[in-house]
């Protein structure tokens, strides 16, 4: 079913895109056409790079050779293999992601989406095929009061570009709070059997990639994650535009 104010939005885009030149999405200088950054700002985006927890690519300001876990994963049985981010969420990332999601500025979903595709290359993702997206859903009430889910967005955009399907297999059945006040463990409890399988979804001995825009404590994935291997899936593996 097509999503009428996700077409319109599009549609907008293209249009302005004819009728004016492009710029800068951050700073608003000049950019060649087709392009939603300018080379500076994209140099001030915070790109996390070794070392970091194999399990939640958590970053660590040390001198460790090697793949590790982080003191908030060592120890806690995740129900997702790994979760992967090549950008920390801080500054320009942050920004982007935030008007996207809360300013409605449908336009940004091209580079964060940039920045996600990055992610696939990673070699905890390359060593295993996946099947098909899955994105992280909104409740209903989210999702009329945002007008669009920013992951299932991402992820149809990734879709397009690397020809893997899209499957929403999950749906949100139960409001919560905002988790943004909460600790890891309140986190936990507040998610608790928030989320189900939609019917008829074939997710057994599937590996998925479960798709989101920012992970913080891993609290939301991890609770996706185990009600799809709950129903089957043979693996899940998250890949988020940044990490908190």
């Amino acid at each position: 079913m097509i999503h009428l104010p996700n077409l319109a939005r599009s549609a907008t885009d293209a249009f302005v895109s004819l009728l004016y030149p492009s710029h800068c999405a951050n700073c608003s200088v000049p950019i060649e056409s087709h392009e939603f950054l300018c080379a500076g700002c994209l140099k001030t985006a915070h790109r996390i790079k070794p070392p970091f927890c194999e399990i939640c690519s958590q970053p660590f300001d040390g001198a460790i050779q090697g793949p590790f876990s982080c003191v908030n994963c060592t120890g806690r049985h995740f129900h997702f293999e790994c979760a992967v981010s090549s950008f920390l969420s801080r500054g320009l990332v942050r920004e982007l992601i935030h008007r996207f999601k809360y300013q409605q500025e449908y336009r940004l979903r091209h580079p964060l989406a940039d920045w996600l595709i990055e992610s696939l290359d990673d070699p905890r993702i390359q060593k295993q095929p996946f099947d098909f997206y899955v994105p992280v859903p909104l409740h209903p009430t989210r999702l009329r009061e945002r007008e669009f889910n920013q992951a299932a967005v991402l992820a149809n955009l990734l879709a397009k570009r690397t020809g893997k399907p899209v499957l929403n297999s999950l749906r949100r059945i139960r409001y919560t709070p905002t988790q943004t006040r909460f600790d890891r463990n309140e986190r936990m409890e507040n998610l608790r059997n928030a989320f189900n399988l939609r019917k008829n979804s074939e997710v057994q001995e599937k590996h998925i990639l479960l798709i989101d825009d920012v992970l913080t404590t891993g609290s939301t994935v991890n609770e996706c994650s185990r009600v799809l291997r709950e129903a089957g899936a043979a693996s899940v593996r998250v890949i988020t535009v940044a990490r908190g």
